[in-house]
């Protein structure tokens, strides 16, 4: 019986699941409170023109590193967020998965709605700041949590399924704030009523809480074996009725070191993933976040008038759920290292051809396109950034290597004001352009095949 019960035999009992109803509820749940933590994230860029048309921000940065354009405002925020992933990403290791999946969602929320009030660029930024480090634990937490919770053959679909809920509310904030920013109802400023919108999410955070459980692989890693075993036995239980047969037996694996240390992630097993996703985060950023926090200023600098840049923005928002949906089918299929390099390439081509055009219809086209592939390249190293280190290092490996993404956005946005002044648009695709050849180049020659493979297995 002692067998039964260490976490490696969790581990290879998760493993077995079949993809049922009970374990796709998980997923969604999960996904839920990451829709929230998206529409934060990305409502920076479609509140800018109504900042700048308050006065809070100004449209152009003084100098590089200037504290009063949009460039501070997206910096700030990124700023929180890499110090969420880098300092405090090992909470999640040390408290459970479920626990801080709650609290940090509702850090954030509360800074956000203080962050509306805001009337001037210094509130304005410590605030976004302070969210931001909430939203960068919740972002590392997700990730962890819904690897450990599905089965090896599931887990590329689990995280496109999972990424199409979360940037469905992309166009959900492109939306509102086509609608709201440009006026002010009830005499409150529209972009305050896009932020507060976002916050309300906060009122089902505690029946998401009831619905999910701790993740077993995380109970197991700390002695907690009873209840790992609790909770894993009523999933089966579930899953089995669900399936109409009986699961089959676990396959053997071994039982992996109940605790991890920081150094670990230095250690010859793990030094050269490491490198190489700390490569690979701070450029993939450059082309991710170079195009979403900035899309409606970018529209603006092709002289379309901030109405209408917001509506262009918001169509093509729209396409953003449907990367990972369209890319669902491949992904478990195709090996998911080359998913982030093709998604890659799409990135740099649609750029660079959108940095050329000026037609209305032509850049929707092309914004979409890259949108797609952005948000596909998201759900690819989600997924596989995780599947890269053991549990017991998990949250504290992604948190580390995730945060220089963060860190990345900061000095990215100031690069990228500064290019957009001196060279257009043009020049902002051709520094992303450049950027995604070094993403495909890491994770194409360095990068280890994950799919369909146990993470204990992967970890080794």
């Amino acid at each position: 019986m002692a067998t039964a019960l260490d976490a490696g035999a969790i581990s290879a009992r998760m493993d077995r699941l079949p993809a049922t109803r009970a374990v796709w509820k998980l997923v969604a749940l999960i996904s839920l409170g990451g829709f929230f933590e998206f529409y934060d994230l990305f409502f920076t860029g479609y509140i800018a023109p109504g900042l700048v048309r308050n006065g809070i921000l100004t449209a152009s940065t003084r100098g590089l590193f200037g504290t009063t354009g949009v460039a501070s405002f997206v910096a700030a925020m990124f700023s929180g967020l890499f110090l969420g992933t880098a300092l405090f990403g090992f909470v999640a290791d040390r408290y459970g998965r479920r626990t801080i999946f709650t609290f940090s969602l509702l850090w954030y929320t509360v800074a956000s709605v203080v962050m509306a009030f805001q009337n001037d660029v210094f509130g304005l930024n410590l605030w976004r700041f302070i969210s931001g480090i909430g939203v960068g634990v919740e972002l590392v937490t997700i990730d962890t949590y819904l690897s450990e919770l599905v089965p090896k053959e599931l887990r590329g679909r689990a995280f496109a399924f999972n990424q199409t809920i979360q940037f469905s509310s992309v166009p959900v904030v492109a939306l509102l704030a086509w609608l709201l920013v440009p006026r002010a109802p009830l005499g409150l400023d529209g972009w305050r009523y896009v932020v507060l919108i976002g916050a309300a999410g906060a009122v089902i955070v505690w029946w998401i809480r009831r619905q999910v459980p701790e993740s077993p692989r995380w109970l197991a890693q700390h002695d907690k074996l009873d209840e790992a075993d609790r909770v894993l036995r009523e999933l089966e239980t579930r899953v089995a009725m669900e399936a109409g047969f009986r699961l089959p037996s676990p396959a053997k694996t071994e039982t992996p070191p109940a605790r991890g240390r920081f150094a670990e992630i230095w250690s010859s097993a793990y030094r050269s993933r490491t490198l190489m996703l700390v490569v690979f985060h701070i450029f993939q950023t450059v082309g991710f976040y170079g195009f979403s926090n900035w899309v409606p200023t970018l529209l603006i600098q092709r002289g379309i008038p901030v109405t209408n840049s917001l509506q262009y923005t918001f169509l093509i928002a729209i396409a953003a759920p449907f990367g990972p949906l369209l890319a669902y089918a491949l992904a478990d299929k195709l090996e998911r290292k080359w998913q982030i390099v093709l998604a890659a390439l799409g990135v740099a081509v649609f750029g660079v051809l959108f940095g050329q055009m000026t037609a209305a219809p032509v850049l929707i086209g092309l914004g979409m396109l890259l949108t797609m592939s952005n948000n596909i390249l998201s759900f690819s190293f989600h997924a596989y950034q995780a599947e890269l280190y053991p549990t017991r290092i998990r949250a504290l490996a992604v948190g580390f290597v995730y945060s220089w993404s963060r860190l990345s956005v900061v000095f990215s946005a100031f690069a990228i004001a500064f290019i957009l002044d001196r060279f257009g648009v043009p020049g902002v695709f051709t520094f992303i352009a450049g950027s995604m050849l070094i993403v495909m180049l890491s994770i194409g020659w360095f990068g280890p095949r994950t799919n369909k493979v146990a993470l204990e297995t992967i970890s080794k």
